[in-house]
């Protein structure tokens, strides 16, 4: 019994070794294609992304009241940073790359003829603004107290009565330039608009009489055409700001005959609501249209 426990038996010869290096090899190309399906997916997020922001930046919204967006999550208005197009541009493969480039330029191309249509459309509503002043003007015979144009800002109406708005050295509106004022108010009173009311003095180089500098007499006019505007025609405090330009911008040439009366005066500018980037082709605008930017007093 001894000599039977103490004899040892050979082991089997395992002939499905093989296995285990076939379930390592199946594994391992698992694990490559979870590794290309993930950089696969990785490409098509940022092409997606480059697709949304393009959009959202050119004013073309992903989506209309889908509901399943918050504003935060809109593309384009996060809080934080946005990503540049160029940095997802250089993500995108090269077969996609021409593609992304002609979608880019006509987007680009879409959203500058908006811009231009809007440009349009704000100087044809400025300049029946300006006409309706024009006519109110001619109407009372006080044609010659105003002058209009266009700037960067919208329309610019200026208070340049060469009978004397202002008296030398007073900030109050003369007779005749409330008069003007009452003739502008109530098409001002129709708009929506920002009003900026601009106060500037002339070239003289004399120290005002009732004022330490041009600049409080310049701010002083400012301000009361906007207190008369309000008080006596009601338009609201918050859609009038004044501001004060001394005699840092003259209207016409000082060393003309008879500028300084005109460059004594007070500017009422309608502000355009429109973006900067869209209030800078209006100039394109007025010149392709022959309006006048400005009409000289």
């Amino acid at each position: 019994m001894s000599a039977k426990r103490r004899e040892v038996h050979e082991e089997h010869e395992n002939h499905e070794r093989w296995l285990v290096t076939y379930a390592d090899m199946v594994t391992l190309l698992m694990v490559l294609f979870i590794v290309m399906f993930a950089m696969s997916v990785v490409d098509e997020k940022k092409f997606n992304m480059l697709k949304e922001g393009l959009a959202a930046g050119f004013g073309q919204p992903t989506s209309i009241l889908s509901g399943s967006h918050t504003i935060l999550e809109e593309p384009g208005t996060a809080i934080t940073a946005p990503v540049a197009a160029a940095d997802l541009a250089a993500d995108v493969p090269e077969k996609n790359r021409t593609a992304v480039d002609e979608a880019v330029q006509k987007i680009e191309s879409r959203a500058a003829d908006r811009k231009r249509a809007a440009a349009e459309v704000e100087v044809k509503r400025l300049d029946e603004v300006r006409q309706k002043i024009l006519a109110a003007a001619r109407k009372a015979g006080l044609q010659d107290d105003i002058s209009t144009r266009f700037d960067e800002r919208g329309l610019v109406v200026s208070l340049v009565s060469r009978h004397v708005v202002f008296e030398p050295d007073v900030a109050e509106l003369s007779p005749r330039g409330r008069k003007v004022v009452d003739v502008l108010a109530p098409v001002l009173k129709t708009l929506t608009d920002p009003l900026s009311i601009d106060g500037h003095t002339n070239q003289v180089k004399v120290k005002p009489k009732y004022f330490p500098t041009d600049w409080e007499l310049s701010a002083a006019r400012a301000v009361g055409v906007l207190r008369y505007l309000h008080s006596t025609w009601n338009l609201p405090n918050d859609r009038m700001t004044a501001t004060a330009y001394g005699h840092e911008k003259p209207l016409v040439d000082p060393a003309k005959p008879g500028s300084q009366e005109i460059n004594k005066r007070v500017d009422i500018v309608v502000q355009s609501p429109l973006p900067s980037e869209t209030r800078s082709l209006m100039s394109g605008v007025l010149a392709a249209q022959h309006l006048p930017v400005g009409e000289k007093p």
